[in-house]
């Protein structure tokens, strides 16, 4: 009966040591496993979360550079239109200045013609009356009146003439600017747009490789926590209950040795016993 408890103790040990193993491997092998896929999931998480924030940079860039460039065509309207107006104005203020200038210079030749040749028939006929000279003076005024009208007026088409091509140049030059800005932002924009498109393709692939990795996260964690109510929540310890065993084991050997002796002292005297009866006997 005891040599039956031995075996049995024996062969639950050994059960015990198969299972410990298989624990130990299959606790190990599940670690490493669900440890890779935290790391995994956690890396993918940061690639998406680093590519959403700048993907969400570029298009607010974008955002910003639409309203920009819709300010510059605003502007540009504008200044177009200022342009426009401006030179109507140059247009109809030179028309009158030259024709104003063209009248004045008309009438101071009819005048120096008129007075130029009256002066020239005096020098050869007698002394004109005394009324006569101041005629010709009256004329000499007008003509230096039209003359100092004919400076000014020239002066004025000059610095009308030069506002015009001040402004037309520096509308010019504007509106070359601001088409070299526009071009480079349309530019930015079209660059910036295939970024953040390229970055949304990225984030979509990126989420379905973290949503499968997710998955079988969840999947590795369920079996952890079933290896573990296997092999880690027991009353006692592995090691303990191989100790308890063991010295179980040495208990009943110990006792089964007791017995033994007993038996075999037992033995030796019957024989003893025997012997003297038959001494007797004879």
């Amino acid at each position: 009966m005891i040599t039956e408890m031995i075996s049995k103790l024996e062969e639950q040990m050994g059960s015990e040591a198969q299972e410990k193993a298989y624990c130990d491997e299959e606790m190990s092998k599940t670690q490493a496993k669900k440890d890779k896929l935290e790391f995994t999931v956690d890396k993918l998480t940061n690639h998406i979360d680093k590519d959403s924030a700048r993907s969400s940079e570029l298009k607010q860039q974008v955002t910003v550079l639409q309203e920009e460039l819709a300010s510059l065509a605003k502007e540009q309207a504008t200044m177009d239109n200022v342009r426009k107006e401006a030179h109507a104005t140059f247009v109809s203020e030179k028309a009158t200045l030259d024709k104003g200038l063209a009248g004045i210079r008309k009438g101071l030749q009819i005048l120096k013609d008129y007075f130029g040749a009256a002066a020239a028939s005096l020098v050869q006929q007698p002394a004109a009356p005394a009324g006569h000279g101041a005629d010709a003076g009256a004329g000499g005024s007008i003509i230096s009146i039209l003359e100092v009208a004919e400076s000014d007026m020239a002066k004025e088409l000059v610095q009308v003439e030069s506002q015009e091509a001040d402004e037309a140049s520096a509308y010019e030059e504007t509106t070359q600017s601001n088409k070299m800005t526009v071009a480079a932002k349309v530019q930015d924009v079209k660059y910036k747009r295939q970024e953040a498109a390229g970055l949304d393709k990225t984030i979509t692939e990126v989420s379905n490789d973290r949503a499968t990795s997710s998955a079988e996260l969840v999947e590795v964690n369920a079996y952890f926590t079933k290896l573990q109510g296997r092999c880690v929540a027991k009353p006692m310890p592995y090691e303990e209950r191989k100790k308890a065993r063991e010295a179980e084991i040495n208990g009943l050997k110990e006792a089964l040795d007791v017995l033994e002796n007993e038996a075999a002292l037992i033995q030796q005297h019957g024989k003893r016993g025997r012997n003297m009866r038959g001494s007797l006997q004879l």
